[in-house]
């Protein structure tokens, strides 16, 4: 049986994990308090509820993927896996410091991907001895349910494992592309990011509603959701930092962040986990 070890046991890395345990994958959950971990199994159990009520997976199957999961705030757990997904905060100096670590500790032959949504995979390889095993895989929120993972070369990434991450992330029912050259952002990060600053600069000035930029981009351009309910989504803060990481490798005024959107996260405004960002998910 494949083994896989994620690092960090947020919303991202517990999806990860919930979407590979499924699929059949043994599977550590790594974070560094109790708490955060008993956070990340509650929520991969309440999806798993749902999927079962759907009739998606059946009682067995939930049952198969919780025994396939533990939890583990050691990070030597991570020295026999095959694969390692660091999904943490999107700071590049807390990357480098578990890439550093985990270049120490994992076999020869483990793939060490990290879930960034912006920062280049070349700074966070550089932590390491062995660039040519990092990748990235750009999962999407909610894991369960989203189809993508857009799959990133750092500037010495191998080969092998860009097909080992593509049989990964195929492997638990996800659609790949493919980023060749690792820009600030890769494909759909920095896709998102200039629509929605642009959105939000519309909104911060106003020129329209949020209702009514949304409903825009949805009835005129077909999108299924529109980029502010997009941010609010994703979080208002996370998508702030993605754009921050993206400018200060570009420097291009599309991607610097309207001064609302800093305000919102001051405001503790960051969407749907606090309940209010664009829109109020509260009643």
């Amino acid at each position: 049986m494949s083994t896989l070890f994620v690092v960090g046991a947020g919303l991202m890395g517990s999806g990860i994990a919930q979407v590979a345990a499924t699929a059949g994958w043994q599977v550590t959950i790594r974070d560094l308090d109790q708490p955060a971990l008993d956070r990340g199994l509650a929520g991969i159990e309440k999806s798993l509820a749902k999927f079962v009520e759907k009739g998606t997976i059946t009682g067995d199957d939930r049952d198969g993927a919780l025994a396939r999961l533990s939890t583990t705030r050691d990070l030597d757990a991570a020295a026999e896996a095959d694969v390692v997904v660091e999904a943490v905060y999107e700071k590049l100096d807390v990357k480098q410091e578990i890439f550093r670590s985990l270049d120490a500790l994992c076999r020869d032959d483990a793939v060490l991907a990290t879930n960034t949504s912006a920062i280049p995979i070349t700074k966070i390889a550089a932590a390491t001895k062995r660039p040519e095993s990092v990748v990235g895989t750009h999962f999407f929120s909610p894991v369960p349910m989203m189809k993508l993972c857009e799959l990133v070369r750092g500037h010495q990434t191998s080969d092998e494992t860009l097909q080992t991450a593509r049989e990964f992330a195929e492997g638990v029912g996800k659609t790949c592309i493919v980023v060749n050259r690792d820009v600030a952002g890769f494909v759909t990060t920095r896709l998102i990011s200039a629509l929605a600053m642009e959105a939000i600069a519309l909104y911060e000035s106003g020129v329209a509603s949020a209702d009514d930029i949304d409903t825009a981009c949805r009835l005129g351009f077909g999108h299924v959701m529109g980029p502010l309910a997009t941010t609010d989504l994703t979080g208002v803060d996370i998508l702030r930092n993605a754009t921050l990481n993206i400018y200060a490798e570009c420097a291009q005024d599309k991607f610097y962040p309207p001064e609302v959107l800093s305000r919102m996260v001051d405001a503790g405004l960051l969407g749907r986990k606090s309940g209010r960002g664009f829109f109020d998910y509260t009643s």
